[in-house]
This record gives structure tokens, sequence and C-alpha cells, in this order.
């Protein structure tokens, strides 16, 4: 078997931790007698410089060829005065409305070891292993009209989803659920909006074909504090675009740093998968980032994107054991310890591979 991904770095510390990623994905593949075929395409602002568009077409192209797509980060800081078309984020948002994807999935579980390393107390850090489903292709992010009028004073924004987009991403959350501890907690803001009504009802229905499930409703506001009083109590949070975007971030905080997370986006066609973390300019270059939620984005890509569990359960147990042998990058480090670097702990995975 050949696997055909389409691995697009794009900018600041993405080519960095892709780098690290596709090197760890190759050895657990190679362990399975799986061949990998890798392109490298433009995105982001990488693309902007070359091509002079966020997302060439070729890289469309090349993704929607392959079996999946890992991302590395995209966002340039010298393309902040740009309009929207030409800033890296955009090339992003399209790639994902190009590939069909609808289901942003963000899971967030404590790593043994770093209990101590996020702003949780130990004893309530060890408790946390929870994912978030965020719906990617509906709300503020899409809606229109839209519009931005400096000089007058004014700008709009529109919120808009139906019940077939939120139907869609529920079943996934509520399938997900029945493989793990049964909770969903679809999160909204149903006392101001309307859109979180429609929401509310779409979701209740779902739940009524998965009886074997809980369902609870959260306003947002009380998600994000009970998120950190009583994180362990969580198990699949479900909720929009926006909403998504914000409480799976604060996930990341709590578990000790945004570079431990991975993210897949899922729909019809090939997937996306994605460290949560952003391009981080300033690290650039310097081989200090965290690259275990690139590399567990490689994880999901084999298990969610091509249907390969062992190497991926391979990848997360050797970053496990990594992790337990108390190697730490510079963002996970305890004050007085020496961190390693990125290209070395992506090594020491590859290592522990065997």
């Amino acid at each position: 078997m050949a696997l055909r991904i389409a691995a697009l770095p794009g900018d600041g510390i993405g080519p960095e931790v892709t780098r690290a990623a596709l090197g760890v994905l190759g050895a657990a593949c190679a362990s399975e007698g799986i061949s990998v075929e890798v392109g490298e395409h433009l995105v982001g602002g990488a693309a902007l410089r070359a091509k002079g568009t966020p997302l060439p077409d070729e890289t469309v192209a090349a993704c929607l060829a392959a079996h999946a797509a890992l991302l590395g980060a995209v966002g340039d800081p010298a393309f902040d005065g740009e309009p929207r078309e030409r800033k890296p984020e955009t090339g992003l948002l399209r790639l994902r409305k190009a590939l069909g994807v609808f289901a942003n999935v963000r899971p967030a579980k404590a790593a043994p070891g770093l209990a101590a390393a996020g702003p949780l107390k130990p004893e309530l850090a060890a408790g946390l292993d929870l994912v978030v489903y965020r719906e990617l292709t509906g709300g503020l992010y899409f809606g229109e009209p839209r519009s931005l009028d400096l000089e007058g004073g004014r700008a709009v924004n529109t919120l808009p989803y139906s019940r077939e987009e939120v139907e869609r991403i529920a079943e996934l959350a509520f399938r997900a659920a029945e493989g793990r501890r049964g909770l969903v907690t679809s999160v909204d803001k149903a006392n101001v909006l309307e859109t979180s009504v429609l929401w509310r009802r779409v979701v209740t229905d779902v739940a009524s074909r998965h009886p074997s499930v809980t369902l609870e409703h959260q306003y947002v506001d009380s998600c994000a504090m009970a998120l950190v009083l009583t994180p362990g109590r969580f198990d699949v949070l479900l909720t929009e675009n926006l909403f998504g975007d914000i409480l799976s971030d604060l996930a990341g905080a709590l578990v000790g740093s945004l570079g431990l997370l991975a993210s897949a986006s899922l729909g019809a066609g090939p997937g996306l998968f994605e460290p949560v973390h952003g391009s981080a300019p300033t690290l650039a270059g310097k081989d200090v980032a965290n690259p275990i939620g690139a590399i567990l984005s490689a994880a999901m890509l084999l298990r969610d994107g091509c249907g390969l569990p062992r190497p991926a359960e391979a990848i997360e147990s050797a970053v496990e054991r990594v992790l337990a042998d108390g190697l730490r990058t510079a963002d996970l480090a305890s004050p007085g310890t020496t961190p390693v670097s990125c290209s070395a702990f992506a090594q020491a995975v590859e290592a522990a591979l065997g």
C-alpha cells in the first residue's frame, strides 16, 4: 500500500513541525510495510510570496488527489495590513471549503508527566480527556452580508446556520461519544442567539437517535468556566465555529501548551490534518518549536484519514514514552531544566517507535 500525502508546510514554524511529523509518520508506516509518497505544496504567506495568492490552484489539486493533507501553520505578520483576500489565513479557509470538510476534531488529553505544565492543579489536569467537535462551514466566519467601514465607524458580520449544517456535525459527535464515555456537551448561547435556539433543537433531535449517549446543553460562558474548574467531567464538546475555535484553544492551555494539540478536519473527501497552534513567526528557524501537535496530527491522519489505526497508535504510544522519559521542548520545560530542540524531540519519537 502507498499513501499519497500532500504536505503543506506553510509559514513560521510550520515547515519545522511538518518536517518533524513527516519523519515520524514515515518511520511508523515503514514498520508496517506501508510506503509513503509526499508532495510539498504552498499555502498561506509562503504562497502569497511565491504565487500572489494564499491558495494556488495546484495546491488544491494536489490535496484533492491525495489520501490526506498535512498542514503546518499559516500566518505571516508581513500581510497583516492586506485586504482579506490577501491574508494567509484566507488560504486555509478556502482550502477547507475546497476539500468539503465540515467537522474539526480537536482532542485534548493530559499527557503523562505534564500535569504541572499547565495552570491547573495537577489533580485537575490529570483527569482531562476530551474532544471538541467544531462545525467548520457556517457561522460568523462565512456568513453574509459582511462589511467593514472604518471611516464610517461601522462593521457587520452575520451568524447563519442551517439544520443540515448542525445535524451532520452533531451526528459525528454522538458517534464519537458512543466509543468514548457516552457524554455530549452541546455548547451554545441559546439565551441570546436565535441561531443557538436552532442549534439546540437540532442537536436534541439527533440525540434521540443515540439513546446510549447522554446529552447536556451548556452556555458557552458557563462552559468556559467549567473547563477551568472541572475539566475532567467533559467527554465530547459539540459546538459551532467561533465557540469551538475559542474553547479548543482554552483546552490547549489547560493541558500545558497549544503545541500539544492535534486536529483533523473531516468531510466527504480527503481530510486536512494540522496542529492547533499558529505560525509563531518569532520562533521560526530556531528549531525550538514543539512538534507534538504536528506529530499527533500525523497519527490522526493515519487513523481518521487513511483507516490505519496500528501505526497511529504506535505514534501516540511513542510520544507518551518520550514524555515519560522526561524530554521537554522549551514551552514545556520546567525552570532550570534544559529543553530539547524540535528536531531532537522528533528523533526521539522515531527512536521510540523501534
